[in-house]
């Protein structure tokens, strides 16, 4: 099977999806974009890990690499192999076996592994659209990439002025609410910070 090496270029939200999040993946040598809609769950442990914030007790994606790593197994990597009615199919590749797998899941795993992330050709000519120049450099800050979640292009000290402390207010708002397991929360102030840095 022909595959393509891809990263994750960002997350981002639609208020109509009813609480769904657009994962958007990106080739990477290449200028294809693939977005798959996953669950504010999967969105949220994806987004946690890519930030670096570790909640006090594992989440179901920690769980599962501890359990994975007790049996002296490894993830290599995660591959979108499918799409069948609107609906993509994946396999993780533990110690050479293929295990079926929701996207979603693949990926926050993935990332937990810093294991490569593929998708078959098919389902990359089938799904995958190229963005014109300006949803090109629009589309890191769009989906929020959660690589640089707090990178606000370092306004100066006059530009940032109130907004700084508001940030950092948000900021300690979102470590409390994750120290207490409040994960809606947390995902809610999450968005305010972004919509606060998308304003720079």
């Amino acid at each position: 099977m022909e595959r393509v090496l891809v990263d994750i270029l960002g997350l981002s939200t639609n208020p109509a999806s009813g609480g769904a999040y657009a994962l958007i993946l990106r080739e990477v040598e290449g200028a294809r974009r693939l977005p798959i809609i996953i669950g504010q769950a999967e969105a949220q442990s994806i987004a946690l890990e890519m930030e670096g914030i570790k909640p006090p007790r594992p989440l179901t994606h920690d769980l599962m690499k501890n359990i994975i790593a007790a049996f002296g197994s490894e993830l290599t990597e995660v591959t979108i192999d499918d799409l069948r009615d609107g609906t993509f199919y994946a396999k993780l590749s533990i110690d050479n076996q293929l295990i079926d797998s929701r996207p979603s899941d693949a990926i926050a795993l993935a990332v937990r592994y810093g294991a490569q992330i593929f998708v078959s050709a098919g389902v990359m000519d089938e799904a995958s659209f190229v963005p014109d120049e300006e949803e090109d450099e629009a589309q890191p800050k769009e989906g929020a990439a959660p690589k640089q979640p707090k990178a606000p292009a370092q306004p100066s000290k006059e530009q940032a002025g109130g907004k700084m402390t508001k940030l950092e207010q948000l900021n300690q708002q979102l470590k409390a609410a994750i120290e207490k397991e409040e994960y809606e929360k947390a995902a809610a102030l999450r968005d305010e910070i972004r919509k606060l840095e998308l304003r720079d």
